[in-house]
């Protein structure tokens, strides 16, 4: 079999832990049965030995084929990785629901993208990056009685993505760990405030509004000043045609989003001040997880 996963931009300014959407930017995972079990890596973490004695799609897609059918099957594993590793861009949560996908599809358990999101959970507590891995588009989730609860919006092919990635990562654990140990009511009160308009403006594709109801005051500032470039990258974004321009997750990756008839002008701008970083033009991913044969969606 053969699946593919898209890469995911979490928070989205106010949002913490509970925003997130999917881009057109994916990882392909291919199994096919074998004697033994082997695993090759092209793209994205090709280089990386490591990756291929200790493969995190291997360990959980074993870890639940054991869990469903009581063994474990040998399989040739081979992944196209387009996702960037650790810059804020979902591929930890592509290989989660990835592996998950694959272990009940091998399993033969009959498919529910909803028990694979609540099965996720229990490799990532957070469901701002797994939700639009699964579904695509625009969520606003949270976890309820240990289930992801999600709302889904599709997002229009007239609004389009530039992000811009650095060379240097940033760690979600550490950067977690930068953050302030208590916060302000009157921050607090900002982020819920901003973060329930940034939803609906979403849902009523009210584009116009984005670029204030995206500010936030609990995550961003800490973590960009770990790459001050970064503060320049969404200056130089909002003056040249970002309607939106946020932290993705917990960076390095910047998302800034546009009207598809701007984005040529928004990737130049950005591309020739910032030439040393990666600038990728992207189109949004309505529907997530899918299987080979519905890879023409």
């Amino acid at each position: 079999m053969q699946l593919r996963v898209p890469a995911t931009s979490a928070n989205l300014g106010p949002g913490f832990d509970s925003l997130g959407l999917a881009l057109k930017l994916y990882n392909y995972f291919s199994l096919k049965p074998s004697k033994f079990t082997s695993i090759q890596i092209l793209g994205e973490g090709s280089k990386n030995p490591k990756l291929r004695v200790d493969n995190a799609f291997v360990r959980i897609f074993n870890e639940q084929l054991k869990k469903l059918i009581g063994e474990i099957l040998p399989f040739k594993f081979v992944f196209s990785n387009s996702i960037p590793i650790s810059r804020g861009l979902g591929s930890s949560s592509a290989v989660i629901i990835g592996a998950l996908s694959a272990a009940f599809k091998v399993a033969g358990v009959s498919f529910d993208k909803q028990k694979i999101l609540n099965t996720a959970l229990h490799y990532e507590l957070h469901p701002d990056n797994i939700t639009p891995a699964c579904m695509g588009g625009f969520n606003t989730c949270m976890i309820h009685n240990k289930e992801v609860r999600f709302l889904n919006k599709k997002l229009p092919n007239y609004i389009s993505a530039v992000v811009v990635i650095p060379n240097q990562s940033i760690s979600t654990h550490l950067s977690r760990q930068a953050l302030p140990k208590k916060y302000s009511q009157k921050d607090t009160l900002f982020n819920l405030s901003h973060s329930a308009f940034l939803s609906v403006a979403f849902f009523e594709e009210k584009w116009e509004l984005l670029k204030e109801a995206s500010m936030d005051r609990l995550h961003q500032y800490y973590r960009m000043r770990q790459i001050p470039i970064l503060f320049d990258v969404q200056k130089t974004a909002l003056a040249n045609g970002a309607l939106m321009s946020t932290l993705s997750g917990s960076g390095s990756t910047f998302f800034n989003l546009c009207y598809a008839e701007d984005s040529k002008h928004l990737y130049e701008a950005l591309s020739s001040k910032f030439h040393k970083l990666r600038v990728l033009s992207l189109e949004f991913d309505n529907f997530g997880m899918v299987f080979d044969d519905e890879f023409k969606l």
